[in-house]
């Protein structure tokens, strides 16, 4: 059989990388083991893969239509060695949880305690980051699970399991100006000209659009530094609703309610891990306990 996993990743990694020799940087070969891997494939294949005519082998169209099939071979073949180790899986010593901070008032804590009752001996981390900054945490390594809100794409490292949903609303100070003389008589595109307070990542590009409406924006990594500058009158903000009902009932601070739309963004919440990293005992159950809530 012409294809193996060792094949596919060194053919993966010279179109991923360009040339011979990166590839073997990047797999820790000498570029001659990847030549000689590419040769034996194009020769029990009878195909030409790569175009030697020039300084760097070129991929030529046979291997570009090969290419999905051989990424998707690859991934299939992460997930099987994930899951025949999730098979001799033990509890993992510690379960490191990466939370974006609107979620922070989300029903993620009983779940927890669930799991300390049944894994006295596990060990948890709660970190919060905003939601980008989570998912990189992710995928380095830093955290076992992320807690945030869907994506408006896909990603080929995760796999994700949807536990709910949240609402985030608009709200700004009665001392706002704009809020003064509006009687919440609002159109969505109003606020594209009043500062706007988000709880964003470090990465302005990963922010997700559907929050995100102002032309200026005020940044911060919290939801309690955003709560405090809406509440001196400094911006608007979407923000959970359960974090702003009792401010709301109290008068200090009040809905940006609209004319044309609902104020609401109702977002959906995953649980995310990366697909080829296996998932120890403590992590499955929380998935589990979370999916229930």
């Amino acid at each position: 059989m012409a294809f193996s996993s060792d094949n596919v990743r060194v053919f993966l990694a010279v179109l991923d990388s360009g040339s011979f020799s990166a590839a073997a940087r990047q797999l820790g070969r000498v570029p001659s083991a990847v030549s000689m891997t590419i040769a034996q494939l194009e020769a029990e294949l009878d195909l030409t893969l790569f175009d030697r005519s020039t300084r760097e082998p070129r991929p030529t169209a046979v291997a570009r239509a090969l290419e999905p099939q051989a990424r998707q071979l690859a991934r299939q073949l992460r997930q099987l060695q994930a899951h025949a180790q999730q098979m001799h899986q033990g509890l993992e010593q510690r379960l490191t949880l990466a939370i974006a901070p609107e979620l922070l008032s989300a029903p993620w804590s009983q779940p927890l305690a669930v799991l300390a009752a049944e894994f006295p001996s596990l060990d948890v981390e709660v970190l919060s980051a905003p939601q980008a900054d989570a998912l990189r945490m992710l995928y380095a390594g830093e955290a076992n699970l992320a807690l945030v809100f869907e994506r408006p794409g896909t990603d080929e490292r995760e796999s994700f399991q949807e536990v709910g949903q949240e609402i985030l609303v608009a709200v700004m100070s009665p001392s706002h100006p704009e809020a003064r003389g509006r009687q919440n008589r609002w159109r969505l595109e109003d606020l594209v000209d009043v500062r706007q307070i988000a709880v964003a990542g470090r990465d302005r590009h990963a922010a997700d659009p559907r929050v995100l409406v102002a032309r200026q924006i005020w940044r911060t990594d919290s939801h309690l530094a955003t709560l405090s500058l809406v509440q001196a009158g400094l911006g608007w903000a979407y923000l959970p609703q359960r974090l702003v009902e009792p401010l709301v009932a109290s008068g200090q601070l009040a809905e940006v309610r609209f004319g044309n739309m609902s104020n609401q963004l109702r977002l959906w919440v995953d649980v995310v891990w990366q697909n080829d990293r296996p998932l120890g005992l403590g992590a499955k159950r929380f998935v589990e306990l979370m999916q229930a809530t």
